[in-house]
């Protein structure tokens, strides 16, 4: 489906659905996920004056009991309707436990590197190197965006 759209004509969207279709599935599950805040802002509908003060006006347990809910039922969120079109021909079955691996890969990833010690980059290492453990089965090159994204949030 994308490889047939020059990649100069590909939205921003388009793209980063583009390379999860080159990935296997977990590790683009995977790459989705990390990516949702940024395909939420460019797939979400602009909102009027009065939606913007509605959502600004919302109590923040509210915000995070939604951000709660989304995180635990991710399979059922946005990433299962991207990964779905990226790898069209996965089952629904297979996307959603891609899609739960993904997140608690990513999980793994920022718990271990609470509990890690040494240097920032020593932590890093070892957070992903304890998370790998416990989530095999992703590309080498997963794990290596998942050392920047730590790096990147935990800097």
């Amino acid at each position: 489906m994308f490889a047939s759209i020059s990649n100069s004509a590909m939205t921003e969207v388009e793209k980063i659905l583009a390379e999860a279709a080159r990935l296997p599935l977990k590790d683009a599950a995977y790459a989705l996920w990390r990516q949702s805040p940024r395909l939420d802002t460019l797939e979400g509908q602009p909102m009027t004056a009065e939606e913007h003060a509605a959502a600004a006006a919302r109590p923040m347990a509210e915000i995070m009991a939604k951000m709660k809910h989304d995180h635990d039922h991710a399979e059922d969120g946005r990433t299962f309707g991207r990964l779905k079109r990226a790898h069209p021909t996965a089952s629904d079955a297979d996307v959603k436990t891609a899609i739960i691996a993904a997140v608690k890969f990513d999980d793994d990833c920022f718990r271990y590197y609470e509990e890690a010690h040494g240097d920032f980059g020593e932590r890093i290492e070892r957070a992903v190197e304890l998370a790998a453990r416990k989530n095999p089965g992703y590309l080498q090159r997963t794990y290596q965006k998942a050392k920047y994204y730590i790096g990147y949030y935990m800097k």
